[in-house]
Formats: structure tokens, C-alpha cells, sequence
């Protein structure tokens, strides 16, 4: 099966197609109510994470919140 190959936080990753934003925190193990996503210089929702799927070339940030005192 070919691989899809996104950017993320800017280093190169291989993925398996058709998967989500959803997908892709589920495999990093990550808590959507933590972080920010952008997808292509675009925020997305965390309502949306499921539906959107990536595709080769997208460029993905992720911005963990950190809270201090």
C-alpha cells in the first residue's frame, strides 16, 4: 500500500491514506482539547478533525497549550 507523505511540525512524515486529523492525534496519542491544529495555514476545528482527511503535501502544525502560574 502506498504511503502518503504530509508535513508535520515541520519534518517529513509518512501516513497511511485516507487518514483523518482524528486518526493521525489517535496515533500520537495526543488530547484534542490540548492542542490547535493547522492544516495548510488554515485552523481546523476541533469539530472537524474526523472529517478531514489528509492529503500528500499537506503541511500540519500542532500547538500543544500549556498552562503555568
Amino acid at each position: 500500500m502506498s504511503k502518503v507523505k504530509i508535513t508535520l511540525n515541520g519534518e517529513d512524515k509518512l501516513i497511511t491514506p485516507n487518514t483523518s486529523i482524528k486518526n493521525l492525534l489517535e496515533e500520537l496519542k495526543l488530547d484534542i482539547k490540548k492542542i490547535a491544529i493547522e492544516k495548510n495555514y488554515e485552523i481546523i476545528l476541533p469539530e472537524d478533525f474526523g472529517d478531514n482527511v489528509l492529503s500528500n503535501g499537506d503541511q500540519i502544525e500542532i500547538v500543544h497549550f500549556i498552562g503555568g502560574g
